[in-house]
């Protein structure tokens, strides 16, 4: 019996991928859960695409072997895999009708030309773009087109769905719309999804599990609240959003927190954390959106509440939001991104910071 069966929908153990000399993904074990939508994300480079490669056949292992539904699928061929593929670029067929493109795959499971019809009618349904069939690709929008390549990846009905950075070839509008599109529609298929991705939007927004890489290892995996709010390690907290990193050295444990020394002698709260002990070496990572700015006059100092004073160096005006780079009397220079609810401080004020304690995470150094 095999002992994979049942374990992971999809399973890379101990895979690795060598180009000459390169090593593009170190030995990596990873599970996807079957129905479920995993983002692999990190930079260009990371190991992430190389991964899906190897999984749609494109690419063979150097080691390792990978599963599907518990069966090892290192030696079967591409056709044989089952797979649903979409890429940055579309890959339609310039030549061929919208229903040619989207059938292109049923003509290689020798599906009569009626099954062929209702499948493609159905695929083009549920992409919400009926009766196109007997368009050419390049009468379509790039949104559509996109649609397009969705409906011929979904029409053979596979066990596993894989993207490549689909969206990147989309203005940021069309991109926000098809993000929520493909999220609606994974749900309602619950076609088990793996989706490559250097836009950390993406991930947090639509997955299931995130899969954060760099230098092809996995750097940590999980939900999108808990890579975001509990980062392993300076990487992640960075790629991860907008984060202010400042050294400490740990000074006291308590229940509720855990008290830092700062470089300029002051103190900070931050959250508890059991694997650090007093006169460890540490960062305090606090992301920019989790800080409070005030006048002073305006400041309700609380009990409780890590307090910083400093001066607005530069500003960038988003619209909705305001991105302030404060300097504080220490140099130490602090992200802050604050929704506009009056009108923004300006260039040279002094303004106060708070932050809750338990939006200080510790990570090691």
């Amino acid at each position: 019996m095999n002992q994979e069966k049942d374990q992971a929908f999809v399973k890379f153990r101990g895979i690795e991928k060598h180009f000459g000399d390169v090593v593009a993904v170190q030995k990596t074990d990873l599970e996807i859960p079957e129905g479920s939508l995993v983002t692999l994300l990190g930079p260009s480079g990371c190991g992430k695409t190389t991964l899906l490669r190897m999984l749609a056949g494109l690419e063979e292992p150097t080691r390792g072997d990978i599963f599907i539904k518990g069966k090892r699928i290192n030696d079967t061929p591409i056709h044989k895999r089952n797979l649903g593929m979409i890429f940055q670029n579309y890959a339609l067929f310039p030549h061929k009708t919208i229903f040619d493109n989207v059938a292109f795959g049923l003509k290689y499971r020798s599906a009569s030309k009626l099954e062929m019809k209702k499948k493609v009618d159905k695929a083009l349904e549920t992409v919400r773009l009926p009766g196109v069939g007997n368009r050419m690709p390049s009468q379509l929008s790039g949104g559509q087109q996109q649609r397009i390549a969705l409906a011929r990846a979904i029409v053979i009905e596979p066990d596993v769905l894989l993207m490549d950075e689909p969206l990147s070839a989309l203005d940021e509008n069309l991109r926000e719309d098809m993000r929520r599109e493909i999220d609606n529609l994974q749900q309602q298929l619950g076609v088990t999804t793996i989706f490559v991705t250097h836009d950390q939007r993406e991930a947090l927004s639509m997955s299931d599990k995130v899969v954060v890489m760099k230098d092809g290892i996995v750097q940590q995996e999980g939900g999108p609240e808990e890579v975001y709010n509990h980062s392993t390690n300076h990487f992640v907290a960075d790629f991860l959003g907008h984060s202010n990193f400042i050294n400490a050295i740990v000074e006291d444990k308590t229940e509720k927190f855990t008290k830092v020394k700062l470089e300029d002698g002051s103190t900070c709260l931050a959250v508890p954390a059991d694997e650090f002990n007093n006169g460890d070496k540490s960062e305090i990572v606090i992301r920019a959106q989790k800080i409070n700015i005030s006048y002073q006059k305006d400041y309700d100092k609380k009990e409780g509440m890590n307090f910083f004073s400093g001066k607005i160096m530069d500003r960038s005006y988003m619209g909705g939001e305001v991105s302030y780079f404060v300097e504080l009397k220490s140099k130490q220079v602090l992200h802050v991104i604050s929704f506009v609810k009056r009108s923004p401080y300006r260039r040279g004020e002094e303004v106060f910071l708070t932050v809750d304690p338990e939006h200080c995470g510790l990570l090691p150094v």
